[in-house]
């Protein structure tokens, strides 16, 4: 039994699953219940995350939270393609592109044309970009230790192994 993947059980979810994500109503209609409905829950924590990062990072850095998946990418895989911020981040192409050309406007980062394909860019964070990443990571980390005050450390490391699974999974829906 691997830990990172089953219950004390052994059995796995959702065939193991507690709490249901739906109730029945009084007139006997089941609907979703939003207590114990997991893609309420990424969805409403993201949503919130995003918004509240993008009006800050905006207000603070003249960048929104697009811009900041686009430059913190970067920053781990210098000197790689749009469509592979894309497929990482899970961005759509359109809002990778017009990031990127907000980004070069602002000389936060540079491009290489590829040999083969000179339509094609291999893109890279200038100095100026690793400088606002630098700045914009410690207010991102701040975000993140605000959001887990409270949490238990071993329920913080069980949600972890939790989220990877459902990130796996979340490519074969």
């Amino acid at each position: 039994m691997a830990k990172d993947d089953k219950t004390s059980t052994g059995k796995t979810c959702p065939e193991a699953r507690i709490s249901s994500p739906t109730k029945v109503l009084d007139d006997g209609h089941t609907v979703l219940d939003i207590n114990t409905y997991i893609p309420y829950f990424l969805s409403s924590v993201n949503n919130a995350l995003s918004s509240g990062a993008s009006a800050q990072y905006l207000r603070d850095y003249g960048i929104g939270i697009v811009d900041w998946r686009v430059i913190s990418m970067l920053s781990i895989e210098p000197g790689i393609p749009a469509a592979r911020i894309c497929n990482v981040v899970s961005l759509d192409k359109g809002a990778t592109s017009r990031s990127l050309s907000k980004l070069s406007d602002m000389a936060l980062v540079t491009f290489e044309a590829m040999e083969n394909d000179p339509r094609r860019r291999i893109w890279t964070l200038s100095e100026a970009g690793y400088e606002m990443h630098d700045t914009i990571l410690a207010a991102a980390l701040e975000r993140e230790r605000q959001l887990i005050d409270g949490a238990d450390p071993d329920d913080l490391e069980a949600f972890l192994r939790v989220i990877r699974v459902m990130r796996r999974n979340v490519d074969n829906l």
